[in-house]
């Protein structure tokens, strides 16, 4: 599911894509993360693949001690080139 940036919704989406990047990174199925967040895997494959899930600062805390990332981390949007040339030009 795809929200556009003026929805609240929107910020799951790029979040859990940095779940995904780190916990890839730190080499752990979707399923080990589950069950050391004490989560199962459909929740965390939600999060993961943009399905409309929310989640609290709660998880996101745990996720991060887990993926032994700061929670900051996670909460950072990826911006495209274009976006970063046009900040450039202002």
């Amino acid at each position: 599911m795809q929200f556009n940036r003026n929805d609240e919704n929107y910020v799951y989406g790029f979040i859990g894509k940095n779940i995904k990047k780190y916990r890839k990174a730190k080499g752990i199925t979707q399923a080990k993360l589950a069950e050391k967040a004490n989560y199962s895997k459909q929740f965390i494959s939600n999060i993961e693949n943009n399905v409309h899930q929310t989640f609290s600062i709660g998880t996101l805390w745990r996720l991060s001690l887990i993926l032994g990332v700061d929670m900051y981390k996670l909460c950072i949007e990826e911006k495209k080139e274009t976006e970063h040339n046009y900040e450039k030009m202002y």
